[in-house]
């Protein structure tokens, strides 16, 4: 957690929030999808995360990727802005959030050094589209599935 969202946190507690961030479809040469698994929800989903005061989407999905996964991309390719009722979360720990999410594709090598942040995640690997873990963060489905669509998945 950031230290904007300590912040608002401290001020209204658990309320519901809107809050905007950026998750990235990276994808390998191989056409897999990176994913984590996530420390705090225990479900899978792509690297990303909320924005810091004063820093663009673009900055804040390499921040986050890089963060998380230890990979650095560079070309990111706008999937989608995603935000609605079925992008509204409420985590273990009782906070609200309503998200307003960036989607981005990168590409990276085959073959590309993976590690993941284990303060945040418990693994980071490449999957393939007709592999995909069950259990993937709620929110984040809707982008993957925007991601199948395009590629034809």
């Amino acid at each position: 957690m950031n230290d904007y969202l300590r912040q608002l946190r401290a001020a209204v507690g658990t309320a519901p929030l809107i809050l905007a961030g950026a998750n990235v479809v990276v994808v390998d040469g191989a056409g897999r999808v990176l994913l984590i698994e996530r420390a705090d929800t225990l479900d899978w989903g792509l690297p990303g995360g909320l924005m810091d005061p004063g820093e663009s989407l673009e900055d804040c999905a390499r921040r986050e990727v890089f963060e998380e996964t230890g990979v650095k991309v560079e070309e990111l390719e706008l999937l989608g802005v995603f935000s609605g009722p079925e992008f509204y979360y409420k985590c273990p720990n009782g906070d609200e959030i309503h998200n307003v999410t960036a989607g981005y594709i990168a590409r990276v090598p085959d073959g590309v050094a993976v590690s993941a942040d284990l303060d945040e995640a418990f693994s980071a690997r490449f999957f393939a589209l007709d592999e995909l873990p069950a259990a993937i963060l709620p929110p984040e489905v809707p982008i993957i599935e925007r991601y199948r669509e395009r590629v034809g998945g």
